[in-house]
């Protein structure tokens, strides 16, 4: 009877997997909701409308409630923005998204223009927009972004004006309802740190910066701070909700009052006022007379117009939640370093399907996709995917952010690499980790270039740095081997990790850009160089890891602080030319596969533990 209820509920799980690519929206939705939004429009003596992907949390996945350019355009990457006049309509989207952007709008109404040059702002200010009165929601946009805007909007001879109804919501008649999950405890044992201990430390903080108080705009945060995890926006377990910290350590949490329970009144404890999220407005007036910090990056324009409104002071600072929840303690590394064995079990167990069955040239993106799911639902305790899995084929897999649908679907042919980009969300850790292999035999170019960015790889894995080191002073060890040969990628090195949270956090980065954020103990970060042949194939390698302390070298005469590595699953033997790689890098290659069999290997058994071994040999 319990295998029965398995099967059944896996059936139900693969089902609800397939069902995602089939991804709604495409040019009827412009033709459809396009003139309803030019009616609201005319109602609001507008002119124009910038629609950012944006929501009002600044979410990287969205309820579909709060899809409004993919309600308005058909448009449904996860990145891009909008202008829609009352005589055109103009959609930026950037590399990612260039051929989908054009599939799913139509070119009778929509013109696409590309970011991020000139982007949404820059294209605004070459325009001749005299007399013309544009509209944008202050909730959706960060003040610094409305700046901007603003200023393009003067050049281009029009103005800005900030609108209290959105002419989308207006018109989106049959607009889903906003999410309703339960928000419940997270164990302590998994968050290392009882919330109230958490908020008091925050709080001594703001102390320390003669602050009353701070407002919390990030759900993530929000679920940080006070050990809570929610169900309302997919791939991420995050409680759509508000709170402000005050400095004593005591705090208010704004959420709808159907997600509240007696267990999370009890969780929550006396020190932390529940109130209603239609409560902010007066909560935020409340802070008439006070010192408050928020953070522009992640809160709207909405919240310094109402903090301005009710006579608070505001000083614009740093999340003073985003530090303490990067740097993880030891509970929440023990709980990825688990989460990541049991999540290396699944992926070896698809490593080794890929090797055999899949290549056959006749499994498609598709399938391999659901077969790496299927893998990670057996195990068991999987709670959601920590993002849609990318499954690139030949092509395909040289698109960086490419996700799979039944109109771009292709089969794993021979001859060519297939890249999956995959992870899950369990309790005690997120997973992130990309994997490269060959399809029938790899070529030599493919081999070369393998090895090129494996070289990287290494190198970030085994850097040294001191203390003050930031991302961007690392980079350049990732690309090294790649610029020697000419030959680049072009997205960023690493994002931080969350703890059953996101799995693309910051403040940490390791990129090209600047980054003002010290390395610091505890801090997970990606190691996924890459290079992408257009038309060809991609590849990448990506594992997780964290800062360990700082400690002294011998001989040495500062401390360094350095990486230790988390995720575990065998390397495509087939795809590296020993001739490239240098005794150390050999010798780093053969010791990681050591401790891929030592961990993984007694958690396997028959066909898929031989594999591993041959798998992990020296080489």
């Amino acid at each position: 009877m319990r295998v029965s209820v398995v099967k059944s509920r896996l059936s139900a799980y693969i089902e609800g997997m397939r069902q995602t690519f089939d991804i709604k929206g495409g040019p009827q939705d412009g033709r459809a909701h396009l003139p309803l939004v030019r009616e609201q429009l005319a109602a609001q003596k507008l002119d124009g409308l910038y629609v950012p992907h944006d929501d009002e949390y600044q979410n990287e996945y969205l309820p579909d409630a709060n899809e409004r350019l993919a309600w308005v355009s058909g448009f449904t990457g996860s990145f891009g923005s909008a202008f829609v006049f009352t005589d055109r309509a103009v959609i930026f989207a950037d590399g990612r998204y260039t051929l989908q952007v054009v599939d799913q709008t139509d070119p009778d109404l929509w013109e696409v223009q590309s970011v991020p040059e000139p982007g949404p702002f820059g294209w605004l200010k070459s325009q001749d927009m005299s007399g013309k009165r544009i509209g944008y929601d202050p909730k959706l946009m960060s003040p610094n972004d409305v700046a901007q805007m603003a200023k393009a909007a003067k050049a281009a001879g029009a103005e800005l004006v900030g609108v209290t109804d959105n002419p989308i919501d207006v018109a989106w008649a049959d607009r889903p309802d906003q999410p309703m999950a339960p928000v419940v405890p997270h164990d302590v044992k998994f968050a290392g740190k009882a919330h109230d201990e958490k908020r008091v430390e925050i709080g001594d903080a703001l102390k320390a910066e003669k602050l009353d108080a701070a407002v919390i705009t990030s759900p993530a945060s929000i679920a940080w701070a006070f050990n809570i995890r929610g169900g309302d926006v997919s791939c991420t377990p995050l409680p759509l909700g508000r709170a402000i910290l005050f400095a004593d350590g005591s705090a208010d949490l704004f959420l709808d009052e159907v997600k509240v329970s007696d267990e999370l009144r009890q969780h929550l404890g006396n020190s932390v006022t529940l109130r209603p999220l239609a409560d902010l407005e007066k909560g935020l007036a409340d802070l008439k007379g006070k010192t408050v910090s928020v953070d522009p990056d992640v809160a709207s324009a909405w919240f310094f117009d109402q903090l301005e409104q009710a006579g608070a002071t505001i000083v614009r600072d740093r999340d003073p939640v985003s530090l303490p929840k990067a740097r993880k303690n030891e509970a929440e590394l023990a709980g990825s370093a688990a989460a990541h064995i049991r999540d290396g079990v699944a992926l070896t167990r698809f490593l080794h399907w890929l090797d055999t069955d899949a290549q056959s040239g006749e499994v498609t993106e598709i399938d391999a996709a659901i077969k790496l799911e299927e893998f990670r639902e057996n195990l068991g305790g999987l709670n959601d995917l920590s993002f849609p899995t990318i499954s690139g084929a030949g092509p395909n897999g040289a698109l960086p952010h490419y996700r799979v649908s039944t109109a771009s679907n292709r089969k794993l042919e021979r001859g060519s690499l297939y890249l999956v980009d995959s992870g899950g969300q369990y309790l005690d850790g997120t997973t992130d980790v990309t994997r490269t292999v060959p399809i029938g035999d790899p070529s030599a170019d493919m081999r070369r270039h393998y090895t090129q960015v494996l070289k990287g790889h290494i190198a970030l894995a085994v850097v040294r740095f001191p203390k003050g080191t930031t991302g961007t002073h690392l980079d350049v060890l990732a690309r090294h081997a790649l610029w020697q040969a000419g030959l680049d990628y072009q997205h960023g090195t690493g994002h931080g990790v969350g703890v059953y949270l996101g799995v693309h956090e910051g403040p940490q980065r390791i990129a090209k850009g600047w980054s003002p954020i010290p390395l610091e103990t505890g801090m997970i970060v990606s190691n996924e160089p890459g290079y992408y042949r257009e038309g060809q194939y991609g590849i990448r390698i990506e594992n997780l890891q964290y800062v360990t302390a700082p400690a002294q070298i011998e001989g040495g005469e500062i401390d360094m602080y350095g990486f230790e590595c988390l995720t575990f699953a065998p390397l495509a033997r087939d795809l590296i030319d020993l001739a490239h790689l240098t005794k150390e890098e050999r010798e780093w290659v053969d010791a990681y596969h050591a401790k891929v069999y030592d961990l993984l290997a007694d958690k396997l058994d028959g066909p898929v533990k031989d594999w591993l071994r041959a798998a992990c040999m020296p080489l």
